[in-house]
C-alpha cells in the first residue's frame, strides 16, 4: 500500500518533546525519519523516567518509526556528514537551543542555496526574532507566559497541564505546516523556511478566553473541572462516592436534565436558574440542589438517567481505564511496536484512512543506523574513519 509520504526523507534534530512529536506524526504517514542523537546518551528525553520496562515513557511515545543516527555535532567532519545527509532530505526539522543551528551553519538561508528544495522547519519557544527571541523555553514556562495557567485550575491555585500541552501545541503546528510545504513545493519547486514559536502555538489554543477578556473584560475564572462559563458543566459526586462528568449546551437540554435527571421540573424555571448566564452566577445554589439530588444515587443511577434523557456524560478516567477503554478496545486501536526493552502497546494515531495503514514500526536505540546511514553517503574513507570515530563505532 502506499502512505502519503513514502518516499519523503525528514532529518530531525530532535529532543525532549516538540520535534520529535512533530517527526513522529510525519513518519506515522510513512516519512523516513532520521533522529540524529548525540553519541552516548542520545536525547536526553531518554532519561526522563524507566516507566516502560526501564525505558522513559516520552521517549517511547514519540519516537517510533525513526531510525537513530548518532553523531557528534561539533566534530567538523560530522557537522560536514549531516549536511551531505541533507542534500537526500526534504525536510530538516530542529528544536535545539536558540540560534545553535544557525551557529553551526544550518540556518535556512545557509542551506538554501546548496539545497533550494530543502523544507527547514524550525521549531523555538518564542521565534526568530523580537526580544524574547533568545530566552530559553520550557513547556511549563510558555504555559505560564500565555496564560494557561490563569484560567487552569481551582480560584486558589493556578494549575498547570498535566500533558505537555505547549510542546504538543508546537509539535502540531510544525507537523501541519511541513506538509503545507511539501504541497506548496510541488507547486513551487522551492522549499521552505518554517519558523514555529511556542507561544504563538499555544496562543492560537488560547484563543477563547483572549475574546472573553477582549478590551479588558474580567477573564474567564479558574473553575477546576467545571466549565468557566457554562453551567451544569463538570463532576459531581453522587451518594455512593463516585463522581459523574456531565455537561449542558443549551436551554433545551437544560429543561430536559430538570424533567427526567433530577425530576424537579421547577428548576427549569427558577429565576435563579432560568438562563445560562443565571445559572453560571448563581453556580453555589445550583450546585447545592444537585448534589442533594444525586445524593440520593449510585453513580451508574445518575447514568442511567443521563443517557435516557440523551445528557452528555462521561467516565472520570485514571490512565488504567484509558488503557482499558471498551470504546478504543472495540475500535482495535491499540497497535504493537518493538523497543529497545520489547514490545509494548501504542495506541494507533488518531483518524482512520481506508486508502493505507499507519506505520507503527520499532522505537530505535541510540545510534542503531549510524553504521547504515554512513555507509550508505559514501563518503571518503578518512572522512568515514573520523565519523565513525566520533560517533563512538
Amino acid at each position: 500500500m502506499t502512505r502519503p509520504l513514502d518516499g519523503i526523507t525528514v532529518v530531525s534534530l530532535e529532543h525532549a518533546v516538540a520535534a520529535p512529536f512533530c517527526a513522529r506524526q510525519l513518519a506515522d504517514l510513512g516519512a523516513r525519519v532520521i533522529k540524529v542523537e548525540r553519541p552516548g546518551s542520545g536525547d536526553f528525553a531518554r532519561g526522563y523516567d524507566s516507566r516502560v520496562r526501564g525505558q522513559s515513557s516520552h521517549f517511547t511515545w514519540l519516537n517510533r518509526n525513526k531510525e537513530s543516527l548518532a553523531l557528534d555535532l561539533k566534530d567538523p567532519a560530522s557537522l560536514e556528514a549531516l549536511k551531505q545527509l541533507l542534500g537526500t532530505a526534504d525536510v530538516l526539522l530542529q528544536n535545539l537551543a536558540p540560534g545553535a543551528a544557525a551557529r553551526m551553519g544550518l540556518s535556512y538561508e545557509a542551506l538554501h542555496a546548496a539545497f533550494p528544495r530543502l523544507i527547514v522547519c524550525d521549531i523555538s519557544g518564542y521565534g526568530d526574532n523580537g526580544p524574547y527571541r533568545d530566552k530559553k523555553a520550557y513547556d511549563l514556562l510558555i504555559q505560564s507566559e500565555a496564560g494557561f495557567l490563569s484560567v487552569t485550575g481551582t480560584p486558589e491555585t493556578p494549575s498547570k497541564s498535566g500533558i505537555s500541552v505547549a510542546d504538543i501545541a508546537a509539535g502540531m503546528y510544525a507537523y501541519t505546516n511541513i506538509l503545507s510545504a511539501l504541497l506548496l513545493r510541488g507547486k513551487t519547486g522551492e522549499g521552505s523556511h518554517i519558523d514555529v514559536s511556542m507561544l504563538e502555538a499555544l496562543g492560537e489554543w488560547m484563543g477563547y478566553p483572549m475574546y472573553y477578556a477582549f478590551e479588558g473584560a474580567a477573564p474567564p475564572p479558574r473553575t477546576g473541572a467545571s466549565h468557566a462559563s457554562i453551567y451544569p458543566y463538570g463532576p459531581f459526586v453522587a451518594g455512593d462516592g463516585g463522581t459523574v462528568m456531565l455537561g449542558l449546551q443549551n436551554e433545551r437540554e437544560w429543561k430536559i436534565f430538570c424533567d427526567q435527571v433530577l425530576l424537579a421540573p421547577a428548576l427549569a424555571t427558577d429565576a435563579r436558574f432560568d438562563s445560562n448566564a443565571k445559572r453560571n452566577a448563581n453556580r453555589a445554589e445550583l450546585q447545592a440542589e444537585i448534589l442533594r439530588i444525586f445524593g440520593l444515587l449510585n453513580a451508574s443511577d445518575v447514568v442511567q438517567r443521563l443517557d435516557e434523557a440523551g445528557i452528555a456524560n462521561a467516565h472520570v478516567n485514571d490512565m488504567a481505564g484509558l488503557w482499558a477503554h471498551p470504546q478504543l478496545l472495540a475500535r482495535q486501536r491499540f497497535a504493537q511496536v518493538d523497543t529497545p526493552v520489547g514490545t509494548v502497546p501504542a495506541l494507533l494515531p488518531p483518524g482512520r484512512n481506508n486508502q493505507y495503514d499507519y506505520r507503527m514500526d520499532a522505537v530505535p536505540a541510540v545510534g542503531e543506523h549510524t553504521a547504515a546511514i554512513l555507509d550508505a553517503l559514501q563518503l571518503p574513507a578518512d572522512a568515514l574513519a573520523a565519523v565513525r570515530k566520533a560517533s563512538g563505532l
